[in-house]
């Protein structure tokens, strides 16, 4: 069995040896076979360095995916700020949810609305400022017996 696959291999080698040294097309089937080895050669390194970038991104997102905004030492955007203190603040179930408007800017949280109970008033003031990034908070709720107040430094009052 050895001697027939030792043959086989021989009559190819020989094959391809004559093959590429005919003395009419051998030059041009070697620079052929070259050229096209080497265009091979190129299309495997351009799709190993897209598959590794396109690895890459993916392993980027999903390390963007699982840290947290504040571990990166990046402060949190002003609408992500907001979204957050409302998920804070309105986390009781008897929470005043529709009447409460939360905006938040530069890291400054602004409560605007109307509520019946001061308590309510005083507690959601107190629960966003205990939420991480909120820099301070203006609590302009207010009972519907008293006039909203104003925001401090902007000259405009409420009326």
């Amino acid at each position: 069995m050895a001697r027939i696959v030792t043959f086989l291999l021989s009559a190819a080698a020989g094959y391809v040896a004559g093959y590429f040294t005919d003395s009419s097309n051998g030059a041009r089937r070697r620079h052929q076979t070259r050229d096209q080895a080497f265009s091979k050669a190129r299309h495997a390194r351009r799709d190993a360095m897209r598959q590794a970038h396109y690895a890459a991104g993916r392993a980027q997102g999903v390390v963007h995916r699982v840290t947290p905004a504040h571990a990166t030492g990046e402060p949190a955007d002003d609408v992500t700020l907001a979204h957050k203190v409302e998920s804070e603040i309105f986390r009781s179930p008897d929470a005043p949810k529709g009447r409460v408007n939360v905006n938040a800017e530069n890291g400054v949280v602004f409560l605007r609305g109307e509520l019946d109970d001061p308590q309510w008033i005083a507690r959601l003031g107190d629960e966003a400022a205990r939420v991480d990034g909120v820099a301070a908070v203006r609590n302009l709720l207010h009972t519907p017996a008293t006039q909203a107040p104003a925001v401090p430094g902007n000259g405009f009052s409420a009326s």
